[in-house]
């Protein structure tokens, strides 16, 4: 019977599992970021390539 209230008592189970839920929701985030990051950088490689194909073609001021 002591062995099951012992059982019952013990949170290091549970601080495992919120260390997993925070290591998850950090890794989410980063995505999320590096993702953003990478289309606002492809946004912008298309402005330059935009600008240059119109100054190589005599389009720009």
């Amino acid at each position: 019977m002591e062995m099951i209230k012992k059982f019952i008592r013990d949170e290091e189970g549970a601080t495992a599992i919120e260390y997993g839920l925070l290591a998850g929701l950090i890794s989410v985030v980063i995505i999320t970021a590096v993702t953003n990051v990478g289309v606002e950088l492809d946004r912008i490689f298309d402005l330059i390539d935009t600008e240059l194909a119109k100054a190589v073609l005599g389009g720009g001021a």
